[in-house]
């Protein structure tokens, strides 16, 4: 289990463990938090291609599925 400061999500760096369409570095570009300051989603980027796609923030605990930084 990857432990994650959300204050520190923004602009980090993981690995996807079965990479998809040759995408398997991402960087976390927007952090979305709630009125009590509660983070409930963020945009992940690949790298290669840019693509965005929103996740919640949760997944990234899965060390199954994501790795911290760049592998």
């Amino acid at each position: 289990m990857n432990r994650i400061n959300p204050k520190k999500l923004i602009h980090s760096k993981w690995t996807a463990v079965a990479p998809v369409n040759r995408e398997k570095h991402f960087m976390i570009t927007d952090v979305e938090v709630d009125e009590e300051g509660q983070v409930i989603g963020c945009e992940i980027e690949a790298v290669l291609s840019r693509r965005q796609m929103q996740i919640d923030w949760s997944e990234l605990k899965d060390d199954a599925r994501w790795l911290q930084g760049w592998k």
